[in-house]
């Protein structure tokens, strides 16, 4: 295994979900979803976002799912009549007391899309919640109108199809797709006011990562593919053709700016890919909440820093002559490069 591989699986072992609070939220959105299929007119439910795409990680946060409900039994909701907040309110008093048969302190409340159960039953110091969409079959175009509760306005979606997409391919393609997600998001999850949704970013793997590729090749290629987009002013369709363009969740030139320095990042350490404490050098700024950067006031330590383009005295180095700086020719992922 590369150096590279082998650092990304240790920030990996600190940022993957728990096995235990993982398993209990797929217990409750599934509790969730049978209570929801009791609701006059409901069609079917289904799974969406991280769960199915098994893209979690630490703490665990919502499962989420949605309800589609029959236009036939409900002629008078929808985009070209009423407003979704009645619906949400009648599903969501179907929902509180069936779920409180299991969870004693279930509470039933809305989030942006519909229904939010919150369980107060902690597992590992966490207590996942469940984000239940209540979504219409669009008439034309493919997809569900789902709600948007802060507007009280519908929007077109399709989440469904976004699980087929998202997890589809070999076993191989499939696994090495959903870690860079991941890594992905404990990268994007390190700033006060995160840049990309969880959606957005498992877009531009499901994109960018190509058959063959390893974990650090493939992340190397999504934040490089990712940045030139950004940098480009171009955007990111959603893959199903249904929703508007993905939307950033900061400026796009601080979208960027990030980007860029992780894109640098991952290429320095594939670089010196046999040096793991240049390796760690590197990607400590890119996962710095999680890799230590090694370098000390030692030799090695002023060598791997030359290799980071840092500043280091000749003297320092051993050279003869006058003490002198040697100075970067170009740096990455400085504190400026993280806001």
């Amino acid at each position: 295994m590369s150096y590279t591989e082998e650092v990304l699986d240790e920030v990996r072992g600190q940022t993957d979900a728990h096995k235990e609070p993982l398993a209990e939220a797929r217990t409750r959105l599934d509790l969730v979803r049978s209570a929801a299929e009791t609701f006059p007119g409901a069609l079917r439910t289904y799974r969406s976002g991280s769960l199915p795409q098994h893209t979690f990680i630490h703490p665990v946060g919502d499962g989420d799912g949605g309800v589609v409900l029959d236009r036939r039994v409900y002629p008078k909701i929808g985009p070209d009549g009423e407003s979704p907040s009645k619906i949400a309110e009648d599903i969501c008093a179907l929902l509180g007391p069936a779920v409180r048969e299991v969870y004693p302190k279930a509470r039933c409340g809305t989030s942006k899309r519909g229904p939010k159960l919150s369980f107060g039953q902690p597992i590992d110091g966490q207590d996942p919640t469940v984000d239940l969409v209540v979504a219409l079959p669009r008439k034309t175009g493919g997809g569900l109108w789902i709600p948007n509760l802060k507007t009280n306005t519908w929007e077109a979606s399709d989440p469904e199809r976004h699980v087929e997409l998202f997890t589809a391919g070999s076993q191989s393609l499939r696994r090495t797709r959903r870690r860079v997600v991941r890594l992905l998001k404990a990268w994007n999850k390190q700033y006060n006011q995160p840049g990309f949704s969880s959606h957005n970013l498992t877009v531009w793997a499901w994109e960018f990562v190509q058959p063959g590729m390893g974990i650090a090749t493939a992340l190397s290629a999504v934040l490089t593919s990712a940045a030139a987009r950004v940098e480009g002013g171009r955007a990111t369709p959603d893959p199903a053709g249904v929703s508007p363009n993905v939307k950033l969740l900061v400026s796009r030139d601080v979208a960027a700016k990030r980007l860029r320095a992780a894109a640098d990042g991952l290429t320095e350490a594939l670089e010196h890919d046999d040096d793991r404490e240049a390796v760690l050098t590197a990607l400590s700024k890119v996962f710095y909440n999680y890799v230590e950067n090694p370098v000390s006031s030692g030799l090695a330590g002023k060598i791997a820093a030359l290799r980071r383009n840092i500043p280091v005295a000749t003297a320092t180095l051993g050279l003869g002559g006058p003490s002198t700086l040697i100075r970067p020719t170009r740096a990455y992922g400085t504190a400026e490069s993280r806001e």
